[in-house]
């Protein structure tokens, strides 16, 4: 790599790679292509509680560019999360005895799990969700699954990271400040610190605890997108406004992004760190964080304080097109 984010115009020089190779994996829309190839995505989350948070992290997939999203949710989320759009496929299983027996045969169809938005932390629940990501590494079929985990599935594997560390298919974890901070000193407990001038450090360090295969996306006021071995910036003006859900924005977006990545991509041969095996999921999270910041930046122009995440849902297609052409 000619240049380090720490150098001067370093990162601004990999940024203009990253988003080059950010383009070079949105699939072309062309007539030969048939449902379900640029994207099959599954949402796990949404319970009494919180039954918006599914949605928007599903709905942003979609209006990324997936072709089929599915939610998993609790029964009670179920009617109210297919009162919000007839195009989810709902599943409301989630804290059903038998959940997983349900889920299963789902799985196969699905190129990339999303897991958390809206979750709770009801244990049975949890259970269940922890069966499926043992499943998904362990399964001959599902094993190559990718996932990115949010919100509540971040306390999940907080609890127990077993469930994750080394995981197979690929691992992108979303956190914001205050998750980071209880994921790192659980897992890397003595080498944790707590100072800023740390952070960098931590970052690096759990992504190495968590396998070859992790990317971190440390969400803030600018984005932080780390492998185990290196940490990148994803600027791009936002705004001061932070509302709910924007963080299921993300996560669904990279769903979709994660799949274009490392499934419908395979024959695009990202350049940018031919040494680490997490290099497209690194492209991944970076489209995905500079995605969700230019969605926030036009929505704030028009609605200032008033800006809610449907708004940022609806500058997808404007902002897609602006980052990548498409």
């Amino acid at each position: 790599m000619d240049s380090t984010p720490g150098s001067p115009g370093g990162s601004s020089r990999v940024e203009a790679k990253l988003l080059n190779e950010a383009c070079i994996m949105v699939p072309n829309l062309t007539e030969d292509r048939h449902k379900g190839q640029a994207g099959r995505i599954g949402v796990i989350g949404g319970s009494m509680e919180y039954s918006g948070a599914p949605y928007f992290a599903a709905i942003s997939a979609l209006r990324v560019g997936c072709d089929l999203s599915h939610v998993f949710c609790c029964k009670e989320a179920g009617p109210v999360i297919k009162s919000y759009s007839p195009e989810l496929i709902v599943h409301p299983v989630l804290d059903l005895d038998n959940a997983i027996s349900y889920i299963k045969p789902v799985l196969s169809r699905l190129h990339v799990l999303v897991i958390g938005p809206g979750l709770g932390r009801d244990p049975k629940v949890l259970h269940t969700v922890a069966c499926i990501i043992d499943h998904c590494r362990h399964n001959t079929v599902d094993q190559k699954k990718p996932l990115v985990i949010d919100a509540d599935g971040l306390h999940l594997i907080t609890e127990q990271p077993d469930l994750v560390v080394d995981y197979p298919g690929g691992l992108v974890l979303t956190p914001n400040a205050v998750e980071f901070t209880r994921l790192a000193s659980s897992i890397l407990r003595e080498s944790w610190s707590p100072a800023p001038e740390s952070k960098a450090d931590n970052l690096m360090a759990l992504a190495s605890c968590l396998g070859p295969r992790t990317v971190i996306v440390l969400k803030g006021s600018q984005d932080l997108v780390a492998s185990p071995h290196h940490i990148l910036p994803a600027s791009g003006a936002g705004s001061g406004r932070r509302c709910g859900g924007q963080g299921d924005l993300l996560s669904g977006s990279l769903g979709t992004f994660l799949c274009w990545a490392l499934v419908a991509g395979r024959d695009v041969e990202c350049k940018i760190f031919p040494e680490i095996t997490s290099q497209r999921m690194v492209v991944a999270a970076y489209g995905a964080c500079r995605l969700t910041k230019e969605c926030n930046r036009r929505a704030f122009s028009i609605h200032g304080r008033s800006m809610l995440v449907t708004d940022m849902i609806d500058q997808i297609h404007n902002s897609f097109e602006a980052l990548f052409g498409q």
